[in-house]
């Protein structure tokens, strides 16, 4: 049965499905970076500098955590040898965080065992491509309108 509500009732059940939805998502992310003995925090971080070395004020901003909680995820992942710190021509106080072929390795793993694991789970849902593009759109047109000139409704 189908119960009509308005837009802001319909977007409060929106906004909870994608709470829920992240929480699951990031729960079985955790389980899979365990299997290689990684964090999700570790495969975010290693994510960000995948296409490209960054600092980690700027890793911090894109993922929207706390610069002192990415530097320890990067200490970390450079004690294991999977990212290196480089000098920064723009700032010598803030190197630049790199992967190395471990890392790269390691993360090309995750990315693959991610899409079998997020493929199985597409078809069980019954979920097309398309579906999943006009999802995006309706929830970039939230964001956008929340960095609009009247940001704070």
């Amino acid at each position: 049965m189908v119960v009509a509500v308005d837009a802001v009732a319909a977007y409060r059940l929106l906004i909870a499905d994608v709470y829920e939805l992240a929480g699951t998502s990031r729960r079985t992310s955790e389980r899979m970076a365990a299997d290689l003995g990684q964090t999700a925090a570790r495969w975010h971080v290693m994510s960000v500098v995948s296409d490209g070395a960054r600092t980690v004020p700027a890793i911090a901003h894109r993922l929207g955590h706390a610069r002192p909680s990415v530097q320890r995820i990067v200490h970390d992942l450079e004690a294991v040898g999977l990212v290196e710190l480089r000098p920064n021509p723009l700032h010598a106080r803030s190197p630049l965080v790199a992967l190395t072929e471990p890392g790269a390795k390691t993360l090309e793993r995750l990315f693959d065992d991610s899409a079998r694991s997020r493929t199985e789970l597409l078809a069980r849902a019954g979920v097309s491509a398309g579906r999943l593009l006009e999802a995006r759109e309706t929830l970039r047109a939230l964001l956008d309108a929340f960095a609009g000139p009247s940001a704070d409704s």
